[in-house]
């Protein structure tokens, strides 16, 4: 019997380790929304925000010869907002967690997980309403449906890894989560999140295609807008990065722990 009360072991921990993150991720979205009218509405209200200012902007003030554009854009800002949000709070996500993180014993590893699975449900949140409008204006599912899992796990291990290090570096330098609002900023311009990838200039789209969030965005746009499975060779070579910038991100987030408690 002695020979088995390790996997015993590893099982009743991977199970603390579940129950810990659904604990935690229902606890930070009654908290979001504690005290609040609409609630969990606020989630949405943001994205279809932008969804009406650009498609006023760029079908009534600037035209952009881009079919179905509000659809186009919405998929666009839905997993932009969920990449962008996740990774900030994720920055902070040891800093602003002081009290656990001092408590012995407690998985500081789970923290940015926690962040991005809690933002992840946003997203999900959202893509009932997506859906409806891909309905209203008559686009239909496809098979290629199927694959959505595909890249929300590719953008969720992407984010992940991002997180790891934003957070390790915000312990000890505290202006990293500015910093990273303004790198954030810049980069969302520089994503295809409201105009196409096609638009931009050919001597440019070899820096673009460094961008793993443009590979992203084109997969779910791919799947839910034209119904077509995305770029499998992009996507791979995505995936493949996200992996190893998730050993790098908790290389460097396992080294740095120790010392998190006296950074604090």
């Amino acid at each position: 019997m002695s020979k088995f009360s390790p996997k015993r072991i590893d099982s009743q921990k991977l199970v603390y380790y579940r129950d810990l993150v659904l604990e935690m991720i229902s606890r930070d979205l009654k908290l979001r929304y504690k005290g609040s009218l609409l609630g969990v509405i606020w989630s949405l209200l943001l994205p279809l925000t932008q969804l009406l200012v650009f498609t006023f902007l760029f079908r009534r003030v600037i035209q952009l010869d881009i079919p179905n554009y509000p659809i186009f854009v919405f998929i666009g800002v839905l997993a932009w907002n969920w990449f962008q949000t996740s990774l900030v709070a994720a920055s902070g996500s040891i800093t602003d967690n002081r009290d656990l993180i001092k408590r012995p014993g407690f998985p500081t590893l789970l923290l940015p997980v926690i962040t991005v699975a809690t933002n992840l449900i946003q997203f999900l949140l959202a893509l009932p309403v997506l859906l409806v409008f891909l309905y209203l204006s008559g686009g239909q599912l496809t098979l290629a449906f199927l694959l959505l899992p595909l890249i929300l796990l590719i953008q969720f291990l992407f984010t992940v890894s991002l997180g790891y290090l934003t957070a390790t570096f915000q312990v000890s330098f505290r202006d990293t989560q500015h910093l990273l609002g303004v790198v954030l900023l810049l980069l969302f311009y520089l994503t295809p999140v409201f105009y196409d990838a096609g638009f931009v200039p050919t001597r440019f789209l070899p820096i673009y295609r460094l961008n793993p969030m443009m590979h992203i965005i084109g997969a779910y746009r791919n799947i839910l807008s034209k119904g077509e499975p995305p770029d499998f060779a992009a996507i791979g070579i995505v995936f493949a990065a996200s992996a190893l910038l998730l050993w790098i991100g908790l290389a460097v987030f396992r080294r740095a722990s120790d010392t998190f408690v006296e950074e604090l």
